[in-house]
């Protein structure tokens, strides 16, 4: 049986492994950094049951793990990390040619497909639950997609395996605390939810809104998830809270919109403020340091054109679809 534990161990390793590369190399920082970052990851699962039994002192140790995070991500700095000559990458890419998209398809493709085996065996009466017991099929999907992705690269490339963790390594530290930011917006999202801010928004755009007209309601949850991911900088964490103010209350349950079209197309209409906004580092300004670009919202202003019109294509899909 597959178990999602095996995936967190998995990556607690690999944040183990930079952490040991960069102690090595004296970057303390960065070294300290993923270790902390690896300590959730191993004892999560330890934390979720000694809180089921009322002991909070593991979730607090794992509140500490966030603040030193916090503390150490200032500190660190992205190191000169030794590339292959340009060009023997050169070679190499005119030698694989489009091969070396195949592991990257191979993530999602596999993922999906886990997805949908699922769907398939609920209309059937059944469960995947005899291949990932309690777990859910997505995230088990995903995890086993990397995998198979990362042996994919290897054959395709013939590289020996460390030269996945190294250049996993060399990635994780060029992107370095970044890389953390859409675990952490979505979890901020959560907190957000939970903490009322989807019934004061709610609240909000019945003041100011025609709440009767269904199509208001749908320009009001378009571009507040957009203006939500914007401040946020992520969907992930925008969703949530839009979804509980404005998507459920008033789109599904008030005027009777499709919940599956509402919430797929109100995420894509979230990304679109991904698109439009530095606070979503690791796509927009992280990348334009890697690249050495000399505007650094260079991507930014490459991006926002395709950002407006996905953004009125979305707005256009649910109301069309929505109401169907």
């Amino acid at each position: 049986m597959l178990r999602l534990e095996s995936a967190w161990w998995l990556l607690a390793a690999f944040f183990l492994a930079a952490a040991w590369a960069n102690a090595r190399q004296r970057h303390w920082p960065a070294a300290a950094f993923w270790t902390v970052l690896a300590l959730p990851f191993v004892g999560g699962d330890w934390a979720l049951a000694a809180h089921a039994r009322g002991d909070d002192r593991p979730a607090q140790a794992v509140g500490l793990c966030v603040v030193a995070l916090a503390l150490l991500a200032p500190a660190m700095r992205r190191p000169a990390l030794v590339e292959r000559a340009a060009d023997e990458r050169l070679r190499d890419a005119l030698r694989l040619r489009h091969r070396l998209f195949l592991p990257a398809l191979l993530i999602p493709a596999i993922t999906v497909a886990f997805a949908l085996a699922d769907m398939v065996a609920r209309h059937r009466g059944g469960s995947l639950a005899w291949l990932v017991g309690s777990d859910s099929p997505t995230l088990i999907g995903l995890a086993v997609s990397c995998v198979i992705a990362a042996i994919a690269a290897l054959a395709i490339t013939g590289q020996a395996p460390q030269r996945a963790s190294s250049e996993g390594r060399r990635l994780l530290d060029s992107v370095g605390w970044a890389a953390l930011l859409p675990l952490v917006l979505a979890a901020l999202g959560g907190v957000f939810t939970a903490t009322g801010v989807g019934d004061a928004v709610a609240g909000i755009v019945r003041a100011i809104v025609p709440v009767q007209s269904a199509y208001a309601c749908v320009l009001a949850y378009g571009l507040g998830m957009v203006l939500f991911t914007i401040i946020m900088g992520n969907a992930f964490a925008a969703f949530p809270v839009l979804t509980a103010g404005i998507g459920l209350p008033l789109l599904v349950h008030a005027h009777g919109a499709n919940a599956a079209v509402v919430g797929s197309l109100g995420m894509l209409t979230g990304y679109c403020g991904t698109l439009l906004t530095p606070m979503a580092a690791n796509f927009n300004i992280v990348p334009a340091v890697l690249l050495e670009l000399p505007d650094r919202n260079g991507v930014i202003a490459a991006q926002w054109p395709t950002a407006v019109a996905l953004l009125v294509a979305n707005l256009g899909l649910m109301a069309w679809l929505a109401f169907r």
